[in-house]
């Protein structure tokens, strides 16, 4: 019985280790810890970021956003004038255009609204996929530049999607993919992110590519500054005239 006994314990040691599938929850979770884990994106509550907007051609406009309990505010400026756009975390978003003659502000659609809501999380879309209904399905593995990089869906509960492409050394993401719906239109568009840098103890982009899906020129967003918890009242937000 012992040499049995030995035998078999030495047959299970040397049986090969079954891979254990990976899940959207494990790519997740490590996300979570590679950008700087759950206590210090709960001690962030409002974000300042300022750089550069650069458009094909080279075409360049001084940057500001600020972030704040699910709102937003972006503004692009040049000699004077700022193309303003955002949303006041309540459901509504608006612009002011002064390029193309408006200087009033005026009230976006909801379609419109919706993908400020969702530039505005400071969590992002996958880290809050959890809390607000949306589906996460692992996709395997997909080729970015060269790397083998774990790919997830986000399906939120109106239909719009992101798939993500996470790079498996840093565990943050590189790409993604939004097919949004916009006035009864389907929009895709494709996000290329680098340059990370902490803010606040968590991990953020500064470098943002972003441009209609296949096409060959994108506009960039380069960050120079950014700030963890800077002032940001409500009025920062709200719509003016309203």
């Amino acid at each position: 019985m012992r040499i049995a006994s030995a035998a078999l314990a030495a047959l299970l040691l040397a049986a090969p280790t079954v891979a254990q599938p990976v899940t959207a929850n494990d790519i997740i979770q490590k996300n979570l810890a590679a950008r700087g884990g759950a206590a210090a994106l709960a001690g962030l509550k409002s974000l300042r970021f300022e750089g550069k907007l650069v458009f094909p051609g080279g075409f360049e406009l001084t940057y500001n956003e600020v972030r704040s309990g699910g709102a937003a505010r972006v503004e692009a400026a040049l000699q004077g004038l700022a193309l303003v756009q955002a949303y006041d975390g309540k459901g509504g978003g608006w612009r002011i255009n002064p390029f193309e003659g408006r200087k009033d502000a005026e009230t976006m659609s909801d379609d419109e609204a919706r993908s400020l809501a969702d530039g505005a999380s400071i969590a992002g879309v996958l880290q809050a996929a959890a809390g607000d209904g949306s589906s996460v399905t692992y996709l395997g593995r997909e080729d970015f530049d060269g790397t083998d990089c774990h790919k997830l869906k986000v399906t939120q509960k109106d239909g719009d999607e992101f798939v993500y492409l996470i790079d498996p050394d840093s565990m943050l993401e590189v790409k993604v993919t939004e097919t949004r719906r916009i006035r009864g239109a389907v929009q895709v568009s494709e996000t290329e992110l680098g340059d990370y840098e902490a803010v606040g103890g968590v991990m953020f982009p500064m470098s943002v590519e972003t441009g209609p899906q296949g096409a060959s020129q994108r506009q960039r967003i380069i960050i120079a500054k950014a700030s963890a918890n800077p002032d940001a009242p409500a009025s920062l937000f709200a719509q003016p005239g309203k």
